[in-house]
């Protein structure tokens, strides 16, 4: 797999949190071409209902897939797992497990956070329904966590995250903790952290991403106008 620039287009973001939030399924497609366009082939984001709530339900996530997958058929898509989605880990394993069998609209990988209760069941639902795994860890202990309790099948890459007001120097330790797995790992920062954390990224040579998951601001502090123009300015 050579270098990705990940575009993750809308996160947990509310509707009309910024006027270019994707929220539904037309347009996630409609932001992910003009992504796909500046070169994206990989894909964070995060299917929502009519009133436009984060789910996880097997209906809601197959259609948004399989909107931006007609638009875009030869990207990566992947999706969530967060559990302040559906909090009752065992009730989000089922729903995940249930993805198996979602056809076009199954996703191509999905991300589960490791601090999170429940996550290896989590991972082995998703290893079940054939959908690749991004490990999100957030810091040291969930690093620690991983390292111990070792990679689950399926695993494609760790999503390394650097939160907001965290500096390069979280990033260096993140890594240095994650080194040992020997997977790919994709770094990526939130808010004020993700142009510093991209730029590192990109200078020693890890997968990044950006969208407005993770900044609504372009590099000089001003509102960014979409995605588009975040993949642009991460170039």
């Amino acid at each position: 797999m050579g270098f990705v620039l990940q575009a993750c287009l809308n996160g947990a973001r509310e509707p009309g949190s910024h006027p270019s939030v994707p929220i539904t399924p037309q347009q996630l497609a409609a932001a992910a071409a003009e992504c796909a366009e500046l070169g994206v082939t990989s894909f964070h984001l995060h299917p929502r209902d009519v009133v436009g709530l984060e789910v996880l339900a097997g209906p809601e996530v197959a259609t948004a897939v399989a909107v931006v997958r007609a638009a875009l058929p030869h990207v990566e898509i992947g999706v969530t797992t967060a559990a302040w989605i559906v909090p009752d880990p065992v009730r989000r394993a089922e729903l995940v497990r249930g993805w198996a069998g979602l056809a076009a609209g199954r996703p191509d990988f999905a991300s589960v956070n490791v601090h999170e209760d429940g996550w290896l069941d989590t991972a082995a639902a998703l290893r079940d329904a054939g959908i690749g795994i991004e490990l999100g860890v957030f810091h040291g202990q969930a690093a620690r966590t991983l390292l111990d309790a070792g990679v689950p099948e399926g695993t494609i890459r760790v999503l390394a995250e650097v939160r907001p007001g965290e500096t390069t120097g979280h990033a260096e330790r993140l890594l240095d903790l994650l080194a040992p797995l020997g997977v790919p790992i994709l770094l990526h920062g939130e808010d004020d952290s993700a142009w510093p954390i991209l730029d590192y990224a990109l200078s020693h040579g890890l997968d990044t991403r950006i969208g407005l998951e993770d900044t609504l601001t372009a590099r000089d502090g001003t509102r960014a106008l979409d995605n588009a123009q975040l993949v642009k300015l991460a170039g």
